[in-house]
């Protein structure tokens, strides 16, 4: 009994731990960015394409991978795409100019894709429904936590051993925990699925007409242009526009975003999983709730520079990072387990195409034609389309058992 219990919890450390290191490559670029741009002589636009270009090849990875992980080994796959990209990470050493940083960064992404795509599905088939927002905060405290210590991490090590030689200590931690993957049994497709699989919840054609689905990754999609916008250039507006100090800058913002990230997935997971047995649609209502109430701390984070700056910067940061968990556990439960993991891979392709692609190089070009606090307009107005969309979701989610209790009522909205 105990070494069943053991397994979901060494399975889930395992993939949390792989998730950190996938976070921390991708900020530790944002912390020295402002250190490449000096070397290389680079445009604000330029910069902003390095992570377009690796978000980009990362988005169009997804769905190849997608559709292999809901046929084969899912952590064999995992285990060969997390070695590629710990294995190029390592090649940062050998980047001596804008292209050949280009060229590594867009093939980490396809890396990182097969990753992300595939161990989402691994670690629903862990653990039951009704806990699945938990855990899913859990698993997903990899983003506030990995991204902080990509800052802080980058910001620290770039600044005296130049901005390559962080890379080099995010790299190598991965080749070991994709090893120790290999020996964790794989769990059985869907066994804690209660929703019936339907031709729309379980096939390919199905999908197209899934409403719940729909909303979750056009809500999501929204969500990740405003993301990923702020977390590529909020260091550097601190450092330009606010006149910090670009160690400082990393340093203030990586804090704020591990100590808010920390309480906010645990605590979005934990919200949607409590509204769960009186709210079908509880994981959009909660995410649509925390973005719709981030917009008005973002606005005044931008245009305060005084004191409220931070605090402001703070509870949006909060509130953006508070729908982490229970909008990935409505991507989840939208759809069933023999397709989730083309599911998933289908909605990374587009929540990075309308989301954290283009966001990055928008915003740079409108700091170029008009100023960096300008460019920070865009991620406000996606936060509020996203808040939108969500909360036309809540309607669709589909009912959920949960153990002892009777599945929630499927109440009319709107």
């Amino acid at each position: 009994m105990a070494q069943a219990k053991l397994y979901p919890r060494t399975a889930l450390v395992l993939l949390t731990a792989l998730n950190l290191l996938n976070y921390i490559d991708r900020s530790v670029l944002f912390a020295v960015q402002p250190l490449v741009q000096t070397e290389f002589h680079l445009s604000n636009a330029q910069i902003g394409y390095l992570t377009s270009a690796f978000l980009g090849f990362y988005m169009i990875a997804a769905p190849f991978t997608g559709p292999l992980a809901d046929r084969y080994s899912r952590k064999l796959i995992i285990f060969l795409g997390a070695s590629f990209w710990s294995a190029l990470t390592l090649l940062t050493a050998f980047t001596h100019n804008y292209w050949e940083l280009l060229v590594r960064h867009t093939l980490v992404g396809i890396g990182e894709a097969t990753f992300v795509t595939i161990a989402p599905t691994f670690v629903a088939d862990l653990f039951p429904e009704e806990k699945r927002g938990r855990i899913f905060g859990i698993f997903y405290l990899a983003i506030p936590v990995g991204t902080a210590a990509g800052y802080i991490l980058g910001g620290k090590l770039g600044a005296t051993n130049g901005w390559r030689f962080p890379f080099y200590i995010a790299a190598a931690p991965g080749f070991l925990l994709a090893l120790a993957l290999l020996f964790i049994p794989e769990p059985e497709r869907g066994q804690f699925d209660s929703v019936k699989e339907t031709p729309e919840r379980g096939t390919l054609h199905g999908l197209i007409r899934n409403p719940a689905f729909w909303t979750a990754t056009l809500g999501m999609a929204t969500m990740t242009f405003a993301l990923g916008g702020i977390q590529v250039w909020m260091p550097t507006f601190l450092s330009r526009v606010r006149g910090y100090t670009l160690a400082s800058a990393n340093y203030t913002f990586g804090l704020i975003v591990v100590m808010d990230g920390i309480v906010a997935s645990l605590a979005g997971g934990w919200l949607g999983d409590y509204l769960l047995p009186r709210l079908k649609g509880a994981y959009y209502f909660v995410s649509a709730v925390s973005m719709a109430l981030g917009v008005p701390f973002m606005i005044v984070a931008l245009f305060n520079p005084g004191r409220m700056m931070l605090p402001a910067i703070g509870i949006a940061a909060f509130l953006l990072l508070f729908n982490t968990s229970p909008l990935n556990a409505a991507l989840v439960n939208s759809v069933g387990a023999h397709i989730r993991s083309t599911a998933i891979a289908l909605n990374i392709f587009i929540i990075h195409l309308l989301g954290d692609v283009p966001s990055p190089t928008l915003m740079g070009l409108v700091a170029d034609k008009q100023s960096l606090q300008a460019a920070f307009i865009l991620p406000v107005i996606a936060m509020v389309i996203s808040s939108v969309i969500l909360f036309l979701g809540v309607r669709f989610a589909p009912p959920v058992a949960s153990e002892g209790r009777p599945r929630p009522v499927q109440a009319h909205v709107g």
